[in-house]
């Protein structure tokens, strides 16, 4: 299976693994780069030590190329990102910030900068700034997606850009694959899906709510992180929707999320009140929320918990490996060709 993403990472599968926080780590990325595609290393909540760590156990686990992803929102972004310069990792994914030095300091050791957008304004200043590479998230993904679904999204930014699209959002198994590159997207990018697998760190509990929730039991909120996020529906998710007194609670949270950041405590609190008022209440959201995911993730607790969580959780039923999964897709994208073929040739 080749495509210009397969080419660009030298890749076998066009399948990606998204950067999830607190689940993306060493030994699902290598899992899923030992099984032919790339796997994206998650350091929002890694210190810069922690990330040169991670970096280093991944090359021990795989000797295929792998990526790590930086959100800029995110405390501490610059200190990791000159990690990953240090480190030179093939392929640096950033968020939420203009990229325009990563991109410089990328392409200087030979690596590949991929921008995760949501609209066709932040695609073309991406490609503006000479990203290699886009993964376009629509309204179906877990965490951050934009305001329109995958199925209009995703066409609408390959037909306006020149390099390539990864599609994000929605999916799960070889359909998605298919019906992704016949909206001329290159690969995809699959959060989700690898979340719920036996290399996934994540507590059991959540694998299995993925297996038992449908394609409408998310909820889409601005007050869960601060950004326009989905999540599974929950006790812990709409205790953290409706919070008032969030701003208060933050001042306690945000010494666990200094502690995970590497950060002094009294130095992020002072950077969040100096970021203006707008700013502070989104990053005391996201504050709590760090909390709230880690509880999670970590002991399945969804009474005070909030998982992030896709729609496609309604279309997966199992918890394989990895390398099941990129089987499966990659039998189940050629079976899917040949019916649309099929399909085609008798209409």
């Amino acid at each position: 299976m080749k495509t210009r993403i397969t080419e660009l990472f030298d890749i076998k599968y066009p399948i990606i693994c998204s950067g999830m926080t607190g689940i993306s780590r060493p030994e699902l990325v290598a899992s899923v780069s030992n099984a032919g595609g790339l796997g994206i290393l998650a350091t929002a909540d890694l210190t810069p030590d922690q990330t040169r760590d991670a970096i280093n156990k991944t090359r021990t686990l795989t000797d295929k190329p792998f990526g790590a992803n930086i959100p800029f929102i995110i405390p501490g972004a610059e200190q990791k990102a000159k990690v990953l310069f240090e480190k030179k990792v093939q392929v640096i994914n950033y968020s939420l910030g203009s990229g325009q030095e990563l991109i410089k300091a990328v392409h200087e050791y030979g690596g590949k900068a991929v921008a995760t957008v949501t609209n066709l304004t932040h695609a073309f200043s991406a490609r503006k700034r000479e990203a290699d590479a886009l993964i376009v998230t629509g309204h179906e993904a877990a965490a951050h997606g934009g305001d329109a679904t995958s199925l209009v999204l995703i066409p609408s930014i390959a037909d306006a850009v020149k390099i390539p699209v990864i599609a994000a959002g929605g999916f799960a198994d070889g359909r998605g694959l298919a019906a992704a590159l016949a909206l001329g997207a290159e690969g995809v990018a699959m959060g989700t899906r690898f979340m719920n697998t036996v290399e996934s760190p994540v507590h059991d509990t959540m694998k299995k709510l993925s297996i038992e929730k449908q394609v409408y039991d998310t909820i889409y909120s601005d007050r869960i992180d601060g950004l326009w996020c989905r999540a599974l529906k929950s006790k812990g998710t709409d205790r953290l929707i409706k919070q008032k007194f969030y701003l208060i609670r933050a001042l306690f949270n945000s010494r666990e999320a200094a502690r995970i950041f590497g950060f002094p405590w009294f130095k992020l609190v002072f950077a969040i009140m100096l970021s203006g008022y707008k700013k502070s209440k989104q990053l005391a959201r996201m504050a709590n929320a760090f909390v709230a995911f880690r509880l999670s993730m970590e002991q399945g607790n969804i009474e005070k918990g909030v998982f992030l969580m896709g729609q496609v959780t309604g279309i997966i039923n199992d918890t394989p490996t990895v390398s099941e999964v990129m089987d499966r897709i990659v039998s189940q994208a050629e079976d899917a060709k040949n019916a649309i073929s099929s399909k085609l040739m008798n209409s």
